[in-house]
């Protein structure tokens, strides 16, 4: 399977704050990989800064093979990663459509956003129902919904999810993680930050657990399940 992100050895924070303290770790080619954590060990941080939104301190994340660290958050996008953001952050202001069409800033043209459109819309019904609703009006899933939506808007490669479920209820839940199933069989590989480990662990292939900045622990999604120690501290065993 080709290595499609890599991290090594990388160290992010804020001010004074390290909160990442030599992180590596690898996401194949279509993949779902998930990453476990309690709040403040990590993960958002993680994301961002693979994201450039934070910077890397130290050591290298490779795209492809290529170096990213550091640079602006839109070249990140270009190269092919997106990002739906814990606690969603759509434009409560603006439609739906307008914000898929934020979503699609770096599209070529009319005909590529328009089959972006088209492609969220068949993936997420509701949000073609709801397209001329103001973002801050959905609920709460459906807000979930047009967060990922967004992100896909820019055709990325590789999907990153930062705590997909959180604030849902379980309906909903279950009703996203097969969204994201859906999504990565379409080829998205998919990294996936989430405290629900029951569920991220179910719907990925691998797994790592983060704790204080450090990878403690790394597995097949189907050995992660059985640990004792996973079981003890996130799946409630």
């Amino acid at each position: 399977m080709k290595t499609l992100l890599q991290l090594e050895d990388v160290h992010s924070g804020y001010g004074l704050i390290e909160v990442l303290k030599g992180l590596n770790l690898t996401v194949g080619e279509g993949e779902i990989v998930a990453v476990l954590g309690a709040n403040g060990a990590g993960k958002s941080t993680m994301l961002m800064t693979i994201s450039g939104i934070n910077q890397c301190r130290q050591g290298r994340i490779l795209f492809n093979g290529e170096p990213i660290q550091n640079q602006p958050p839109h070249e990140i996008v270009h190269h092919g990663i997106s990002q739906a953001p814990e606690g969603r952050r759509i434009f409560p202001r603006l439609t739906v459509r307008e914000n898929l069409e934020m979503g699609a800033f770096q599209r070529a043209n009319d005909e590529a956003l328009r089959t972006g459109v088209e492609q969220v819309f068949a993936t997420f019904p509701i949000l073609k129902e709801r397209q001329t609703q103001l973002g801050g009006t959905l609920s709460g899933g459906e807000q979930q919904m047009l967060a990922i939506s967004r992100a896909l808007m820019a055709r990325p490669k590789l999907l990153l999810l930062d705590e997909p479920s959180l604030g849902l209820a379980p309906m909903i839940v279950t009703k996203i993680f097969d969204i994201i199933r859906d999504i990565n069989r379409q080829g998205t590989t998919i990294l996936l930050v989430e405290q629900n480990a029951n569920m991220a662990l179910h719907v990925a292939q691998r797994g790592y657990v983060l704790e204080t900045g450090k990878i403690v622990l790394e597995d097949t999604a189907e050995h992660l399940i059985k640990n004792e120690q996973v079981k003890k501290s996130y799946l409630g065993g």
